[in-house]
Parts: C-alpha cells; structure tokens; sequence
C-alpha cells in the first residue's frame, strides 16, 4: 500500500486495524484513535481519494490502495489550504478531532463537486451540488467534535469550498 506518498507493506497479521497500523507501526500520530467504534470520525483518512474510517478497516484490505493521513495533506510551513482555513477561523480548540475533520471534509468537497447527493440534497436531478450549512452539517455529521468548535469548523470548510469553485 501506499501511505502519504510511500510504499509500505501491509502488516502480517490480518487483524490489525488500518489505524492501529498507521498509528502503532507507521508512527503517524495525527490520525486518531476516539471511539474504535466507527461513531466518531476521529480515525477518518483517505482511502484512493475516498474518506473511511480506519479503525473499521483491516490494513491487509487496502494492499495495493494509496492512503493519505493528515500527516500527508500538509505539513508546517506548507499547510493544506482547509488546514490553513481551520486556522484562520479557529476550527479547533483540543485538536483530537481536527484531522478527522479536515481529512473528511476534503473528500467531501469533492463528493459535492461529483454531484454525489445526501440524505438532504433536495433536487436529485439538480446539474450542480450546493453546498448549503444544512447539506455541509449532513456531510461532516460523522466526524464530532466535543469541544463546540463547530461554528469554526462549518465557517473553514464553507471558505475552502467556495475558493475551489
């Protein structure tokens, strides 16, 4: 598999969790371990440019599939531009579940931009997705926050996506 750009091979033992690979044994700290449960998005990377959540993934399910991690999108000094927008509108106060969000945030985007509906997309048949705050808080409902940084985080998203229109 690919994580962030390098090769590296899945693990021996099939039972290992994609996060706990890309955490325990990969040494890439930035995605999350909250509920291991798949309830709250704490864990979410990109898978081939699709957002999962990896503590519900086996790493061996991903052989041969390109992974980014938070720790890819960007870095200090070169930040991605919804990691520079979580910034600019406080997005965050702990951090716990910045990655999640901006990892499933840049996918979602990009589901908008596909015409992928929601449970919320109102036209089906509509040429072009808005990404109205109800169709945005539908979208990102599976990555929480606990700190009530939600305004920060719909304000950083909404900026990101209306600058890649």
């Amino acid at each position: 598999m690919i994580v962030n750009g390098i090769t590296v091979s899945p693990p021996a033992d099939p039972r290992v969790s994609l996060l706990d690979l890309l955490r325990e044994e990969l040494h890439l700290p930035g995605t999350k371990k909250g509920c291991n449960q798949g309830a709250c998005g704490a864990c979410t990377v990109l898978v081939d440019g699709e957002r999962i959540l990896s503590c519900l993934a086996l790493a061996v399910q991903y052989e041969g599939r390109e992974i980014t991690t938070i720790e890819g999108l960007g870095a200090p000094g070169a930040l991605h531009p919804l990691q520079a927008a979580f910034v600019e509108h406080d997005g965050f106060q702990c951090g716990y579940c910045t990655p999640g969000q901006i990892c499933s945030a840049v996918a979602m985007v990009e589901e908008v931009r596909r015409g992928v509906p929601s449970h919320v997309t109102a036209d089906l048949a509509a040429e072009e997705l808005l990404l109205t705050p109800e169709e945005l808080r539908e979208r990102m409902s599976g990555n929480l926050c606990r700190c009530g940084a939600h305004n920060g985080i719909v304000a950083a998203i909404t900026e990101f996506a209306e600058a890649g229109r």
